[in-house]
């Protein structure tokens, strides 16, 4: 192949030299074929890369292609079902209600209704109107310790920082909340001014203490009261993992970190900001409910909660142990799925760590009921939500309110570039480059937001009245089905039966399947 180059290089500078000397005209050539030529003989002579080493400027071709791969397959080869992480049918259903468009479609489902693992609703032959149901329920989170409960939306802005998130994604994000009356999740990335303006936030607080953090990285009590008691900031939460890197920590590249970013974090600017992946704050169980208290206080009573992806189940059974030697309550529980999010994350973490959404779910509510402990906490749930069947279905397993991160992007514009590590992301959504965000116009995709979150929620209920249920909370395990095998089919309640009220209480009455972790678990360990 090398021969094969310096063979078309001799020939191609021959043929336009005579062709210049014949006609001056031609000369337009050189141009053309001698940085081409150079590039070649560049190849040649490198040593990092083999391919083009071995094939001169056509190995380049290799590179290119594998570049146009991604987008490639996304809109000429898979088919409306197929898509990773999210499929096209996924999608479009969101731009679709984003936009206010048609979202019904002809001609039956895509879906193979026999494939292992799919889902529906049991309908029921007694209907309620939709007319008749709340077409925007609340859900009130706050345990009887709390004294300024909030009235939350069904669905909500999952955990996104400024910083992975663009300015104008967060404006967009915020106003977007204000408009429709749900919540807007900070993020562990600190308190921006682009998170109060006028939404109501949760603000999420990770173990990197950004925005309520002394010089050290430690948590600030002082910072953290003035930032607390803000009238936007309706409930705290304290993050322990996400399900794009459980066990990992955050991580935001250095080409993301402005000085305005370094300065809402408290931290410095030059490198990539890494969040330890354990709190400082507190090492234990029991430790981590005086951490509690303390935020509850700082923040003048409102609801105090703790974001988790299921990892060890005794180290969660140890919280509720926790929880009941101290009577200290959490106010929620916000389950994130291993299904990961938009973070920045090792492949093998976002691949093979954490436990998926739905067993996740399932634990968490079966461990607060059988400590006696869910008629006082809610569980909030996040990890591939977008349709209202989708809410449907984690309702069913135990969730009462639900968060979508990734959803709410595509309602901003995302188009699942996969670009969102690499300050590249093409619609101004997950990059800090002025030329990128400078395209997303907050004040169209802040209308954007609200209407796909309405009109999600809206479906869930529509949905509800066709299982004759009028509200969220009267969800149970029995209203979605799934298939266990091409002619085997149960209801959650049989994949998941529930505990008996208060069973985790007693040694004598834990249930065999939970014996194991609820012996293991500690309130004076994790």
């Amino acid at each position: 192949m090398r021969k094969a180059f310096l063979l078309f290089a001799i020939t191609s500078l021959s043929i336009i030299g005579i062709l210049t000397y014949i006609n001056w005209k031609f000369s337009f050539l050189l141009l053309i074929f001698i940085p081409l030529i150079g590039m070649g003989f560049y190849d040649m002579f490198q040593s990092k890369k083999t391919i083009r080493r071995n094939f001169p400027l056509l190995g380049r071709m290799r590179y290119l292609l594998e570049a146009l791969g991604p987008g490639a397959r996304q809109y000429f080869i898979e088919n409306d079902t197929e898509g990773k992480p999210f499929s096209r049918l996924q999608r479009s259903l969101v731009y679709q209600r984003s936009k206010k468009e048609t979202d019904s479609m002809p001609f039956g489902t895509q879906l193979d209704v026999y494939e292992v693992g799919y889902q529906w609703i049991n309908h029921s032959i007694k209907t309620i109107p939709f007319s008749a149901v709340n077409s925007n329920p609340r859900v009130k989170i706050g345990s009887s310790q709390c004294e300024k409960p909030y009235e939350s939306s069904l669905f909500n802005i999952s955990a996104m920082s400024f910083g992975s998130l663009s300015k104008n994604a967060i404006i967009a994000l915020n106003n977007g909340a204000k408009q429709g009356g749900f919540y807007h999740n900070t993020g562990e990335g600190g308190l921006s001014p682009y998170h109060l303006l006028g939404g109501d936030v949760v603000w999420n607080i990770g173990t990197g203490y950004f925005s309520c953090r002394d010089e050290d990285g430690k948590f600030s009590y002082d910072h953290y009261i003035k930032r607390a008691q803000y009238d936007n900031v309706k409930m705290i939460e304290i993050k322990f993992s996400q399900g794009a890197k459980p066990g990992h920590g955050g991580i935001l590249p250095k080409e993301k970190v402005t000085d305005e970013i370094a300065a809402i974090r408290l931290v410095g600017r030059g490198y990539d900001i890494i969040s330890p992946p354990t709190h400082s704050a507190f090492t234990t169980p029991l430790e981590l409910m005086e951490f509690v208290k303390k935020l509850r206080k700082g923040s003048g009573g409102k609801p105090i909660g703790i974001k988790i992806c299921i990892g060890n189940k005794s180290e969660f059974i140890a919280i509720c142990k926790a929880m009941v030697q101290t009577n200290t309550l959490l106010d929620f529980i916000t389950v994130d799925g291993g299904e990961g999010g938009i973070g920045a994350a090792p492949q093998e973490y976002s691949d093979h760590v954490g436990m998926p959404l739905r067993d996740a779910l399932a634990f968490v509510y079966d461990c607060l009921v059988g400590f006696d402990l869910k008629k006082d906490i809610k569980i909030i749930c996040s990890g591939k939500i977008v349709t209202g069947f989708d809410i449907i279905k984690t309702l069913s397993t135990g969730a009462d309110v639900c968060n979508s991160a990734r959803g709410m992007m595509f309602a901003l514009g995302c188009i699942q570039a996969l670009e969102c590590h690499a300050n590249t992301c093409p619609t101004g959504v997950a990059t800090q480059n002025p030329q990128l965000t400078k395209g997303l116009v907050p004040e169209e995709k802040s209308i954007r937001v609200a209407r796909f979150q309405h009109e999600t929620v809206k479906s869930a209920m529509e949905l509800m009245a066709s299982a004759g249920i009028d509200h969220p909370d009267k969800v149970d395990r029995r209203v979605v089905s799934m298939r266990i095998d091409r002619t085997k089919i149960q209801t959650f309640e049989e994949t998941y039966p529930e505990l008996e009220v208060g069973c985790l209480l007693n040694e004598s009455k834990v249930p065999n399947q939970m014996f194991t972790f609820w012996k293991r678990a500690t309130a004076e360990s994790f």
